[in-house]
């Protein structure tokens, strides 16, 4: 097995990623990387997919795989029941890292900053255009708590679909939407012989400080 995992390489020699294809701040870049991966990427890879870094009261770390669901000029948008663990680190500590990854471009974007969470009139128009089950999921799932088994997540389902046999369930107060504001991005791009391009972005006040790192 250690001598199979030894083995498994790939050169990248799709793209190249120089300073003149750089703005001078970040998420132009991101969006139109971004547009690259929605028009490229096959499922079951989804663009939108990203990991997502916590830590926790102790200083440990834990990631998990998102998807992003909103992107503008103030940062990276995702949701969650605030009761979860990645509710509860965020917190305790409101700062994370979410990178995404993109195989076939050969691609790969980190991006840290400080976490918020967004207006409640901002979630409740995301969480009324999720599909039905979606929603009553949300009510349903007591997230990252334990339960006794899959028959208890159903019965709290059958629950939930009782409590709104007649009416469209509404954003519960537990569940919403975070945006991380972007202190910093990282654009990596796959080059032959692991001599990758690395473009670094720093925000600087209102400014964005540009420097290439050695891969």
């Amino acid at each position: 097995m250690t001598q199979t995992l030894a083995d498994m390489r790939r050169d990248y020699i799709r793209d190249g990623l120089s300073e003149d294809q750089a703005p001078p701040e970040p998420l132009t870049l991101f969006k139109s990387w971004f547009t690259d991966a929605v028009n490229t990427e096959q499922l079951p890879v989804e663009p939108n997919a990203m990991t997502l870094a916590t830590v926790d009261a102790d200083g440990r770390p834990h990631c998990r795989v998102l998807l992003l669901k909103g992107l503008d000029d103030q940062g990276f948008t995702f949701f969650s029941n605030y009761q979860s663990a990645k509710g509860e680190h965020l917190l305790a500590n409101p700062f994370a890292a979410m990178t995404f990854f993109w195989p076939t471009l050969e691609r790969q974007v980190r991006i840290e900053g400080r976490v918020e969470r967004v207006s409640p009139a901002e979630s409740n128009a995301y969480f009324q255009v999720r599909p039905l089950g979606s929603r009553l999921g949300a009510w349903a799932s007591p997230q990252s708590r334990v339960i006794r088994d899959r028959g208890e997540l159903e019965g709290l389902l059958a629950q939930a679909e009782i409590r709104f046999a007649d009416e469209a369930p509404e954003c519960p107060p537990h569940w919403g939407g975070y945006r991380l504001l972007p202190e910093r991005v990282e654009f990596w791009q796959g080059r032959a012989s692991r001599l990758h391009d690395r473009l670094d972005y720093r925000r600087d006040g209102e400014a964005w400080l540009r420097q290439r790192l050695a891969p």
